[in-house]
């Protein structure tokens, strides 16, 4: 089993790459688990056709605990795993303590041996890697990790603490960085921005996604773009990087 965190800026595309990560791991014969780690709990909104997930945070809210995955777990396309965290009422509470909850609960229903997936995708909100959003990379979730940016000067911003927040746990021999992946917004010169930013860090860039109009078209169906035609250009653009996680950790 591989777990494999992907972090990035709010609205730089972050769930909409993972969950066509996760569509595609699933087609090419993969068992997929997916956890959303915002508050907003729309990570895996696009693989369940619409239908919302209900997060570990609200269940235990309204109920105090869990004793059944079932409550908390729903199967989507292509029988993926998907899962939110959830968080507590804006404004009040911890969103971060609310993602070390959820992986309590988690943990305490051993949902990874119950389902037992090839793949775990966590799909952390990264402008602050502190506390519980830092969990994936600090507590050994996940083996891996890889940051979502574009050319924008704040996604790189993000992308740049993201990245020191890796190395400083690296020496722990916590999750290792797999690499940045362009979800591109066809800034000026994006290319040759990125490219150097990348090198300032010391970081490969393992995947290229261009913007493409089909990628929002099929999520006002509430679907990914693998779902919605996996032999589109843009579709077996990720196709392409999944099979490069799949096989080497995305290394080209």
């Amino acid at each position: 089993m591989r777990k494999i965190a992907i972090y990035g800026k709010g609205g730089i595309g972050k769930s909409t790459v993972t969950s066509a990560i996760s569509a595609s791991l699933s087609l090419l014969g993969y068992r997929v688990m997916q956890i959303g780690c915002d508050p907003k709990a729309d990570s895996t909104i696009n693989l369940t056709g619409g239908r919302p997930v209900t997060p570990i945070m609200t269940y235990l809210k309204e109920h105090g605990n869990c004793s059944s995955l079932s409550e908390i777990v729903q199967e989507g396309f292509h029988n993926i795993v998907c899962v939110e965290a959830g968080g507590p009422t804006p404004g009040l509470g911890c969103a971060g303590r609310g993602i070390i909850t959820a992986f309590d609960t988690l943990e305490q229903l051993h949902a990874f041996e119950v389902y037992r997936p090839d793949f775990v995708l966590f799909d952390v909100l990264g402008d602050v890697v502190c506390g519980g959003f830092a969990m994936p990379i600090r507590d050994g979730y996940a083996g891996e990790v890889f940051i979502v940016t574009s050319g924008e000067k704040m996604a790189l911003y993000a992308a740049r603490n993201i990245k020191q927040a890796i190395d400083g746990f690296a020496y722990r021999g916590y999750a290792q960085f797999g690499g940045l992946i362009l979800n591109r917004r066809n800034v000026p010169d994006e290319t040759n921005v990125v490219q150097r930013f990348a090198r300032e860090i010391e970081a490969p860039i393992v995947g290229d996604i261009p913007r493409d109009p089909d990628v929002q078209r099929y999520e006002d169906e509430n679907k990914t773009v693998i779902e919605g035609d996996a032999g589109l250009p843009i579709s077996r653009t990720i196709m392409d990087l999944a099979r490069r996680i799949a096989a080497n950790g995305g290394q080209p």
